[in-house]
């Protein structure tokens, strides 16, 4: 699993544009700055929908605030899915949504969860790292099935 004081994986995942899909690096989305990255068990799943993006929407200007230059939703879902949650939830480009639709980065960092008795298949595990300049400054797991520390206003009070 991906620990404090490493370096993000160079892995590709998937973003919605105005022209269509396309190829994004976890790295390059970061940036050099400070970037949250928080990843969800799957788009339009109940806590998912009700709880966990909404509240980093909540507090964009609070994250800004505090330095985040950008943040960033990650989910084991194809880019069509995640840019219709992102429509659903007028995201409007306020937090990149990205589509890790084949699980490649949630493996590299080795934060899989197996939902298939429930017919979801492999996910990510809920969790949320704030990372700086490319490396892991904070990284937040929960439990499964549980929604606590990755939760928008726990990851704001440990920036």
């Amino acid at each position: 699993m991906v620990n404090v004081g490493d370096t993000l994986p160079d892995i590709v995942i998937k973003e919605m544009t105005a022209d269509g899909p396309r190829d994004v690096s976890i790295l390059d989305a970061c940036g050099s700055g400070t970037a949250v990255v928080f990843a969800v068990p799957g788009a339009f799943t109940p806590a998912c929908s009700a709880q966990h993006l909404p509240g980093f929407i909540q507090r964009i200007d609070a994250f800004k605030a505090k330095g985040v230059s950008a943040i960033i939703c990650i989910a084991v879902n194809d880019v069509f899915v995640m840019d219709a949650w992102a429509r659903a939830n007028n995201v409007n480009g306020r937090i990149r949504m990205l589509a890790d639709g084949n699980g490649a980065l949630t493996r590299a960092l080795g934060l899989q969860l197996d939902l298939r008795p429930y017919g979801l298949g492999v996910r990510s595990q809920r969790f949320a790292m704030v990372v700086k300049g490319g490396k892991v400054a904070t990284l937040l797991v929960d439990e499964a099935g549980a929604f606590e520390v990755s939760a928008a206003g726990h990851v704001l009070a440990n920036l």
